[in-house]
Order: structure tokens, then C-alpha cells, then sequence
């Protein structure tokens, strides 16, 4: 990731003084004392974040609303399933982990309207100007780089060493990330105090712009209704494994992973519903392990197993032409494609029971 220099994070520059938010009072958003030659007390209780119901707010009330309960603002997503694999007991040494490492991840608005997320490195955007449409590889793939960006960008390469190609959104569609996540999708409006990404309807769906077309054989109820798109329509991406959190004799939290692996496999749909109906999804590691937690603890993981290592995926690589959709028998009967038991660690069979393909399709 690049750095940003001192002098980018903090300058502001003259053209943002016409604008509608460059005419208010730095006080009014950052705080402080206005009034005050001073300087120490000038500054006195500045932030460098606003809050945003108390500065955003005060303008835009529904927006910030509803980012109060977004997963960009919640971070939902990570206390749900601690909290399911976890236990009443176990969860405040695990969330005294969550708060050293993973609470960064949170973003507020001014963290992808004014600046890089803080967790990203932070840096003004454009000297204090507000973008109401952020960059997308200053804010989104900040967050969301190793995985989603390289995917979407064509940067990763499949095990044998060769390149794998770019999402045809990206190249040659030249699609940036809000040509298909909304706005209510990023501020929460369409899916409010949500407990994990997936909860709710498909947002979005690769069928609001493409519906199935009756010229393709292969677009039949027997697969639209049973095999998620991205099972016929996307490449190998990246699987992680096994973080370890720890913190450093000086206080300082960091983490370990494994190395990560580009696979591409298939497995069971563990979150069957009306809105994700398939049989067959794209499933990916995620990288947790029975003691990701042991510095704060011990056994801080009882309920491992209650949530699969292999998890359900929309991987961001999205082809029309496949490997495993260039003939029937590249899918139907190709072992190699699905997640079978021997592709997956022992000690975590009992987790991924409701995800394995048993016997191939």
C-alpha cells in the first residue's frame, strides 16, 4: 500500500474554501475554540475525525442515520460470527482482541469523502475538498484491496504462475466500484443494522443488468435456481488462512497469517434462503483458526465449529468464459472443482460439513 506523506495529510488547499463546506468554521466540524489566540486552547478538544451525527448531521440527518447502522459503521460482520463461534464467557477477552485489532476497520464519513480511511494510512483526498463520489483506489480499495482489488484488477495469479484476468466490469467494462454498490447499499439505507454482509437481498444482483437469456442453454431454471452465477462466471482468487493476533513486548498489536493460496472451488450453499436459493455457491478460506484468540486466552473459540472455514463468496473476477464452463464435463463430474473432503484441514472436517460436496454432481 503507498504511503501518503505528512504534508498530504493535512494540507488544505485554498480551492476549498469556495465551497459550500469550505465556508463553515473548521469548529464547527473538528471542534474546539475558535475564539481563542491561543493555541493550546484553540485546540483543545479538536478532533481529527468528526463524529458524524454531530458534524454531518447537521445537514445531512438521514444519511448519517443510517450509516450509524451500516456495516462500514458497525463492523457487524466481525461480531457476529465471534460471537457464534465464541461464547458468553469467552467474548470479553475476545472482543479486548477485536478492539486492538480489528476495530480499525471501521470507517466514518469523512473517511471516504474527505480522506483515506485512517486504517488505509489516511491522507485528504483532495485538499480537504468533499468528494461526494469517492476515489475508488483511495477509499474502497484502501479497505478492500488485497482481495477485492487485485481480483477486480487482474493483479493476481492463478498456481501455476499465470496471470489471472481482470473482472470484465473492470477491463474492459471500466466500471468503478459505485456503478454497482448504491449509495443505501454503502450507507446502510438498504440493508439497516444488518449482522453480516450477506443478510438481506442480493445487493446487488448480476441479474438487475443481466437477465437470463433464453439463447444460452446452460441458463436454465435447473442452474439459475441451483448454482450461484459466480459458480460458472469467475476465476481462481485468493483463500486465507490461520491469523494469529498478538502484540508486541511494547504494547503494539499486530497479526500472522499463513500464506495465501489462489484456488477456485465449489461447495454447498451454507446460507440457504429465498434471496440466495442455490444448491452450489463459490465458497472461500477465511483466515480464522481455533486459536486465533490463545494470546488473550485460552479455548476463547469453544463454538469453532458452529460456522464453516469455508465460506459462501462473490468473488470479484467475473468472466464470461471459464475453465469450468467450457464444456459440461469441465463442471458435472470434475472432482477438482469442489470442495471434497480431502481439500479440507482435519481438524476442520467437523466445521465444513454443512459446505462439502459429498458426492459430485
Amino acid at each position: 500500500m503507498p504511503q501518503v506523506e505528512a504534508w498530504a495529510k493535512v494540507a488544505v488547499d485554498a480551492a476549498f474554501i469556495d465551497t459550500t463546506h469550505g465556508a463553515m468554521a473548521c469548529t464547527d466540524c473538528h471542534g474546539g475554540d475558535g475564539a481563542s489566540d491561543d493555541m493550546d486552547t484553540a485546540h483543545g478538544g479538536v478532533t481529527r475525525d468528526p463524529d458524524p451525527t454531530a458534524s454531518c448531521g447537521k445537514c445531512h440527518e438521514g444519511t448519517t442515520a443510517d450509516h450509524a447502522g451500516s456495516l462500514h459503521s458497525t463492523l457487524a460482520g466481525y461480531t457476529t460470527v465471534l460471537a457464534a463461534r465464541s461464547s458468553p464467557e469467552a467474548m470479553p477477552q475476545v472482543m479486548e482482541a477485536y478492539d486492538n485489532h480489528c476495530a480499525s476497520c471501521h470507517t466514518s464519513c469523512g473517511q471516504c469523502h474527505v480522506s483515506r480511511p485512517t486504517s488505509a494510512g489516511g491522507g485528504l483526498l483532495s485538499g480537504h475538498e468533499f468528494r461526494a463520489t469517492p476515489p475508488m483506489n483511495l477509499t474502497c480499495t484502501g479497505c478492500h484491496g488485497s482481495r477485492i482489488e487485485n481480483e477486480y484488477k487482474g493483479k493476481n495469479e492463478s498456481p501455476d504462475g499465470s496471470a489471472l484476468p481482470a473482472d470484465v466490469h473492470y477491463n474492459p467494462g471500466g466500471m468503478s466500484c459505485f456503478d454497482c454498490h448504491s449509495e443505501g447499499e454503502l450507507h446502510g439505507a438498504d440493508a439497516p443494522n444488518a449482522a453480516h454482509r450477506y443478510e438481506g437481498a442480493q445487493l446487488p444482483a448480476c441479474t438487475d443488468c443481466h437477465p437470463a437469456s433464453e439463447d444460452v442453454e446452460q441458463h436454465t431454471d435447473a442452474h439459475l435456481e441451483r448454482v450461484q452465477c459466480q459458480v460458472c462466471h469467475t476465476v481462481a482468487y485468493k483463500n486465507c488462512y490461520s491469523c494469529h493476533v498478538q502484540q508486541s513486548d511494547e504494547g503494539v498489536p499486530y497479526f500472522r497469517t499463513e500464506p495465501s493460496e489462489m484456488a477456485f472451488l465449489i461447495g454447498r450453499n451454507a446460507i440457504q434462503s429465498s434471496e440466495r436459493p442455490w444448491d452450489y455457491v463459490t465458497v472461500r478460506h477465511v483466515p480464522i483458526d481455533r486459536d486465533s484468540f490463545a494470546y488473550y486466552g485460552d479455548d476463547l473459540l469453544p463454538n469453532f465449529d458452529a460456522l464453516p472455514t469455508w465460506a459462501f463468496a462473490t468473488p470479484h473476477n467475473v468472466q464470461r468464459e471459464t475453465p469450468q464452463n467450457s464444456s459440461c464435463n469441465a463442471c458435472h463430474g470434475n472432482a477438482a472443482v469442489f470442495l471434497t473432503e480431502d481439500k479440507i484441514a482435519a481438524d476442520e472436517l467437523e466445521a465444513n460439513r454443512n459446505v462439502v460436496v459429498a458426492e459430485i454432481p
